[in-house]
């Protein structure tokens, strides 16, 4: 995918290894939407997955309800392919908010779900709410300085590698302010049916950085547990907001170690992918 098709419409970054014997992993990303950032974690979800991230045009101004339309329809285009394999949704942060969106719009897709520091608890940091609204007032200068600031909210500095702060930062400066401003505004007026969340039977991974100084990721995913049926909650003691950049995070170890990974009984396939 190049990159003026994803400045076009959302798409998937697809990796070099495609590998459509495996399940389908679907990753939403955070704010940021470029999907770029799950790069660490890309070698070892290779294991066994297929992996696909969502990638969001930098001037990407869509309601939660288109966004869910073009992950659903970008879905059935990879099931096109390959229509008989699983199908893994994983969303981090802003991801999280959409991939629950996702998950309740066609549940039947979807054979387990995965949840990492879901930003549906963005309304219980109020000062976080605030200062949202009155970014507009901040000069555009400043966006560049404000994003450095924010980097020991979003990550646990001393835990990611000095490239992977540098693409951190660089792909938080590349989103335009506006668009910045567009999702903080999805995020203030977030709302999920909680009937409907309920309704969700397949197996959900909830995920927590247990250091998260950006949102109370921990707090928020023992809120989610009491609504879905069928989960596990994980947290992730050390680990701060971005934890898939972490160096000691290793998301298909997680999910190898939980139980999450589908065995050959699970799938009806003949194919093992557990590792």
């Amino acid at each position: 995918m190049t990159i003026s098709e994803v400045e076009l419409k959302p798409c998937f970054l697809t990796p070099e290894r495609v590998q459509p014997e495996y399940p389908l992993l679907v990753y939403l990303p955070g704010m940021d939407g470029t999907g770029q950032l799950l790069r660490s974690q890309t070698a070892g979800l290779e294991t066994g997955f297929d992996v696909r991230s969502l990638a969001l045009p930098r001037k990407d101004l869509n309601t939660w309800d288109m966004l869910t339309k073009s992950v659903l329809d970008l879905i059935d285009a990879e099931l096109e392919k390959s229509s008989q394999r699983p199908v893994y949704l994983c969303g981090e942060s802003f991801g999280g908010c959409l991939a629950m969106k996702v998950a309740i719009q066609a549940p039947h897709l979807f054979k387990r779900i995965i949840l990492i520091n879901p930003a549906s608890s963005f309304h219980l940091r109020p000062w976080l709410s605030w200062a949202s609204q009155l970014t507009y007032l901040v000069p555009l200068g400043l966006y560049d300085v404000g994003a450095l600031g924010l980097l020991p909210f979003l990550a646990s500095l001393s835990r990611i590698s000095r490239s992977d702060r540098h693409e951190l930062l660089k792909t938080m400066r590349s989103v335009p302010v506006e668009t910045v401003l567009w999702r903080l505004s999805l995020l203030r007026e977030f709302h999920i049916d909680e009937e409907q969340l309920g309704n969700l039977t397949q197996p959900v991974l909830l995920i927590a950085g247990g250091s998260d100084r950006l949102l109370p990721s921990v707090t928020e995913v023992k809120r989610i547990a009491n609504i879905l049926p069928n989960n596990k909650v994980v947290v992730l003691p050390n680990c701060g907001h971005a934890c898939l950049l972490e160096k000691d995070t290793n998301l298909y170890e997680i999910l190898n170690d939980n139980e999450f990974l589908e065995t050959k009984a699970d799938m009806g396939t003949g194919l093992e992918v557990r590792g």
